[in-house]
């Protein structure tokens, strides 16, 4: 149940008042766009990576006229290439991200004659998943439908559907996986937009209000907004603060940085200067008749989003990238559910070059066709990291020098061209490029990398694998090590123990070049480090696969559990942690009631655990019945800030609650907005 609204300063009771959410905001969205860059800082930007691109052609041209050392070919040919491929890396990099404010300025909607639905496609996702999706989706301002689309067959998400005021559809088959379901739901649903989310991706109440306005341009066919995460302590976050690009949400996440920063919130917008921002499957709003015009979501590949936007750009359509955090969804939790995810995009990426390449189609434009190139050909950087990798080795074991240069020379020039080319990346990245963590995510994704750009010329018959999210292991283990990172560990290892013979003569190999092999050496030492700090984080427990349900949300709220005071110190839609004054009976239910400075929200719930602490005190572990959806989407919409408008005057329009919500609230205890 939910107690009534009460008077915070009174206690007592309060009818057809404003609901006040303002105290709880972990994840509430990011507010505004980022503040467009100075006429100067674009100038500067633009400089630097200039001259980093000059220092690198003539750095370039120095090494192929001058120092190719032709004996060891085997060496020093592949050492160029490689050298080729960063330079040409940088030139995407700097044409990427021109301009990243290049998107155009639209005003907020409170209203549309265009019929909206938000489309929530699930598989096998649990319902603690859902529960806040579809909840976030119902209560959106702006009037829609949200239809939950399940392609896993399940009455449980019929009933939560219905519970909360969506609607729920299933096909009778459930071929081409997620497009195959959205394309299903196109032939039904009657909408001029649809919204887009994944099963595990909330979204704010302003998602539509941010978004619809593109569409007053009738060539605008897709608008897309970046992708960010709830669950801060996954895998893919490190506590090392955040672009200066970027302007976290929360305190929390001011000092949490994920991964996929870089591409979701620089360089997705810098792709609105060359009209090729593309749909990334989820937080995005597409018109139905362009997606009709195009024979609808694409099936030919598991990367069915950026291959549609392919089709789209094509038929002459224009798509947008809105760089304001509009959703959150759930990060990988662990290695395997990372390198599974990445696999996934690279085979897609790979299936895309065979079946549609931008670079050759008819159709698009120059500024469009490197717009792309600068994403599908990413994947094979990870041939790259694996040739920087073997080489030094080589060189240790063999004695080949691929240089003919003198130890001063080479040193000056390539140290001045790799410090410029790095001054670069930071700047052009707008603070988002950090190497000592890209390096160990490198390394990390190397091998699904490989696999995913050999499928290139495979051709193997590739399925869609959904990415597990929630709860995906029953006890902490810790996850297994790519195998080519311990084949590189082995080969460094023996390669030092080679190294150190050679020196003192125990080994028939005698170096001519010395200087060229102790920088090989100390190469192959700090590859050694990164590869070290990569099996770490894979090993780690902490990262280990997930066990929880949900996602809890630290907090310090006052609650009462069956009328007895405690502390609640983290809350999830599965659960709590509370502080109790004296241990409690396990397996025994009652009723929690979490007050909130001017509402209670009670969920029944059983003891699972209850351990006593030296202060006296004691921690309790409660797990939430089943059920109880109503109660579950009112928590779900406060502990996501999706309760929240865009301002400091909070209220909740009783209209916008899910419907569940709506009939566990006292009649009149929400005034409608």
């Amino acid at each position: 149940m939910i107690h009534k609204l009460r008077n915070p300063a009174s206690g007592t009771p309060v009818a057809a008042r404003p609901v006040r959410v303002g105290w709880l905001r972990p994840t509430l969205p990011g507010r505004g766009l980022p503040t467009p860059e100075s006429p100067a800082r674009r100038f500067a930007i633009r400089a630097i990576a200039l001259v980093a691109l000059a220092a690198s052609a003539v750095y370039l041209a120095w090494r192929i006229t001058s120092t190719i050392n032709l004996d060891v070919w085997w060496l020093a040919v592949p050492l160029v290439v490689l050298e080729i491929h960063a330079a040409l890396g940088l030139g995407l990099f700097t044409f990427s991200l021109w301009d990243v404010d290049a998107a155009p300025r639209v005003s907020a909607r409170t209203s549309t004659d265009q019929k909206i639905a938000v489309l929530v496609p699930t598989y096998n996702e649990g319902l603690e998943i859902l529960m806040p999706t579809i909840a976030a989706a119902v209560a959106m301002r702006i009037a829609h439908e949200t239809w939950v689309l399940d392609d896993g067959d399940r009455p449980e998400v019929a009933r939560l559907a219905d519970d909360l005021g969506a609607r729920y559809l299933a096909r009778p088959t459930h071929e081409h996986a997620k497009a195959g379901n959205l394309n299903h739901a196109l032939g039904i649903v009657e909408a001029d937009l649809v919204a887009i989310l994944d099963a595990d991706h909330v979204a704010a109440p302003d998602f539509l209000v941010h978004t619809l306005g593109y569409f007053d341009d009738p060539k605008v066919a897709l608008v897309q907004t970046p992708q960010e995460f709830y669950n801060l302590e996954s895998f893919e976050h490190a506590p090392t603060g955040t672009s200066p690009a970027v302007e976290p949400a929360t305190d929390e996440e001011r000092g949490r940085y994920h991964e996929q920063v870089l591409f979701y919130r620089i360089l997705q917008p810098g792709k609105n200067r060359w009209g090729g921002a593309f749909w990334c499957g989820t937080g995005a709003v597409v018109r139905t008749a362009a997606l009709r015009e195009v024979g609808g979501v694409a099936t030919d590949t598991i990367t069915e989003d950026i291959h549609t936007t392919i089709r789209l750009h094509r038929r002459g359509w224009r798509t947008v990238y809105h760089n304001e955090v509009l959703a959150r969804g759930l990060a990988a939790s662990d290695a395997e559910t990372y390198q599974l995810q990445r696999h996934r995009w690279g085979t897609g990426a790979m299936q895309v070059l065979r079946k549609e390449n931008p670079l050759f189609v008819p159709g698009l434009r120059l500024g469009q066709r490197l717009a792309y190139a600068a994403t599908l050909l990413g994947w094979f950087d990870a041939w790259r990291t694996l040739g920087y990798l073997i080489l030094p080795i080589a060189v240790v074991a063999t004695g080949g020098v691929p240089i003919t240069a003198d130890a001063a020379t080479f040193t000056f020039a390539f140290g001045t061209t790799f410090i410029l080319q790095q001054v670069a990346l930071r700047v052009l990245s707008r603070g988002g490029h950090r190497p000592l963590l890209g390096t160990i995510f490198e390394f990390v994704r190397m091998t699904p990398n490989l696999l995913a750009t050999l499928t290139l010329v495979t051709r193997r018959t590739i399925t869609f694998r959904v990415t597990p999210k929630g709860r995906v292991g029953d006890g902490r283990r810790a996850v297994r090590v790519p195998p080519l990172l311990t084949t590189m560990a082995v080969l460094m290892g023996l390669a030092t123990v080679w190294f150190g013979l050679t020196l003192v003569g125990e080994t028939p190999l005698r170096y001519a070049v010395p200087w060229a092999i102790v920088a090989s050496f100390g190469w192959m030492v700090l590859n050694a480090g990164f590869v070290a700090l990569a099996v770490r984080r894979v090993r780690s427990l902490r990262y280990a696969p997930e066990r929880r349900t949900s996602v809890r949300f630290e907090t310090q709220l006052r609650g009462r559990l069956d009328g007895i005071p405690v502390t609640v110190t983290d809350l999830s839609l599965s659960g709590a942690r509370l502080i109790t004054f004296a241990p409690l009976e396990r397996d025994v239910a009652g009723e929690l009631a979490v007050e909130f400075p001017v509402l209670d929200i009670s969920l029944r719930g059983v003891v699972r655990s209850s351990r006593s602490t030296s202060t006296g005190e004691a921690i309790t572990g409660l797990e939430f019945l089943p059920g109880q959806h109503g109660e579950r989407a009112l928590l779900a919409l406060a502990l996501f800030g999706s309760l929240a408008d865009p301002n400091e005057d909070v209220v909740v329009p009783a209209g916008r609650l899910p419907q569940a919500a709506r009939r566990a609230v006292d009649t009149g205890a929400v005034q409608a907005a």
